[in-house]
């Protein structure tokens, strides 16, 4: 077997491959194997490499995916806000004298319509980023889209979630202010709701931290960000636990916007400028506001609709026992 050949694996697959090379050269040292036998085995173990390579090309895709989602040049949710809705009223506080300012949340308008926007923040430059733990939210911060999602419940606003973070703060603090019970309260919140809600990923949405905003009647993806239940790099310490193994975890993990409309959990990918995002932002932005402004015009003519009975099905309908979702949009 040509060395060649397996130098550029990854070190994930070299102890498999180089096992079958070494029990290979052991046989040819035992009398009475003939050749042929072993230019088979090395047939097969040829093309196990060139399987190797081939996961590994799509490895590398889907990494880069993953680093254009965490670009810090992207467009954040302040920079949507903005530029989507007039009239921005920010809400602060969880009425229990706490504030998260990694979530924002309020109201705007949106081509004559008041709606409800919750989107994470991971703020612009180190400083805020640093106050605002790169986006990932406190319980503090889920509560206080709760209160959002209340006030669009009781006056019938359409609900806009912007989804853009690593995960839910995992630090002890955030545990003792109970962060599984709200993530866990969200999450039932949103599935409460009689209005229609509308889900835009905009760069990372990582776990529990991202669907606890996520619950929505459609769904919508950035081309070049992601959505998993945990980051490739944790999956790859818990699987391999090697952290090295990221871009196989990212290609394992199917968290691309590809990915995810084939198997049905998002509804519809919004394609960016050449290059990603982060190349016109402004241009992003106003692709967008186009697609919003659609959905929420749409969403107005369907008076009678069951926006609640929808979500549960949707979701119900996502996985390897999935049934079909009875109501359609």
């Amino acid at each position: 077997m040509e060395v060649e050949k397996i130098k550029n694996l990854h070190k994930s697959f070299l102890k498999d491959t180089l096992k079958s090379v070494f029990k290979i050269e052991k046989l040819k040292r035992i009398t009475g194997f003939s050749g042929v036998h072993f230019n088979d085995a090395e047939k097969k173990l040829a093309e196990k490499i060139e399987n190797y390579r081939k996961v590994e090309r799509e490895a590398i895709k889907s990494w880069r995916i993953v680093e254009l989602s965490r670009d810090e040049k992207r467009p954040h949710t302040p920079d949507y806000i903005n530029g989507i809705f007039d009239d921005f009223i920010s809400f602060s506080g969880d009425r229990q004298g706490y504030d998260d300012k990694s979530i924002i949340t309020g109201l705007g308008i949106l081509d004559g319509s008041t709606v409800a926007v919750i989107g994470h923040n991971k703020g612009s430059g180190i400083k805020e980023r640093i106050e605002y733990n790169f986006g990932s939210s406190m319980p503090q911060g889920y509560r206080k889209a709760a209160r959002i999602m209340d006030i669009a419940q009781r006056f019938g606003f359409c609900l806009v979630t912007f989804i853009d973070t690593p995960g839910a703060y995992p630090a002890l603090e955030a545990e003792d202010s109970g962060q599984a019970g709200a993530i866990a309260r969200s999450i039932y919140e949103m599935f409460s709701l009689d209005v229609p809600t509308i889900t835009v990923l905009i760069g990372e949405g990582g776990s529990g931290g991202a669907l606890a905003l996520a619950i929505g009647n459609f769904i919508m993806m950035l081309e070049n960000s992601t959505y998993s239940v945990i980051s490739p790099e944790g999956c790859a310490s818990i699987l391999w636990r090697d952290s090295s193994a990221a871009k196989l975890a990212s290609r394992a993990l199917k968290l691309t916007s590809r990915d995810l409309l084939k198997l049905g959990v998002i509804d519809k990918i919004i394609y960016e400028p050449m290059g990603g995002a982060q190349n016109n932002p402004g241009r992003m932005i106003k692709i967008v506001k186009s697609y919003l402004k659609n959905i929420i015009k749409k969403y107005s003519n369907l008076k009678d609709f069951d926006f609640k009975t929808h979500r549960a099905q949707k979701y119900e309908s996502i996985g390897i026992t999935a049934g079909s979702v009875q109501q359609k949009l």
